[in-house]
């Protein structure tokens, strides 16, 4: 496939792939962060029309989905300073080198987005938990963690895949 696309003249589109996979990275983490806390937006309304007191106990659970757009914006400023962008000097790349750093970009891209929503979704339905046992919101963000867990995991990969570049 590679000998095809360098057939095409698209070796050095290296930078502008790689970039594509940094941009990616921000874009699609911060949309299932940005869906996740929306959910968590919406159904959290309804708690406070009954109890407003339970305001602190929302946001919390609120600003849970929000760490993935966080973890996106962490591999895209990496993957810039990677490029170069920042020092005004891009670094030469070829095709692969551009494809494999699309590539290292795509676990927090991927996982941002997808475990945004799936934690946008779990505290959604942890409000039932709080609206009714206010005392239990330990157990609402230990339940969060869990998916977290795999979101610092897709960080991780991302950030070790970029730095061997």
């Amino acid at each position: 496939m590679i000998a095809f696309l360098s057939s095409l003249g698209l070796e050095s589109f290296g930078v502008p792939i790689a970039m594509l996979g940094a941009s990616l990275a921000v874009g699609l983490a911060c949309c299932g962060s940005a869906k996740g806390v929306g959910m968590v937006g919406q159904a959290g309304s309804g708690v406070l029309s009954v109890d407003p007191g339970k305001f602190a106990r929302v946001l919390i659970l609120q600003i849970l989905p929000g760490t993935q757009g966080l973890y996106g914006l962490v591999v895209w400023f990496l993957a810039l300073m990677k490029l170069g962008f920042f020092s005004g000097a891009l670094v030469s790349m070829d095709l692969l080198s551009g494809i494999k750093f699309f590539g290292a970009c795509m676990p927090v891209a991927l996982g941002g987005f997808f475990f945004g929503v799936a934690q946008g979704r779990l505290c959604s339905s942890s409000l039932s938990l709080i609206a009714r046992r206010p005392g239990d919101l330990s157990k609402s963000i230990i339940l969060a963690i869990m998916v977290e867990f795999y979101s610092i995991l897709a960080l991780l990969a991302s950030f070790l895949m970029l730095n061997s570049f």
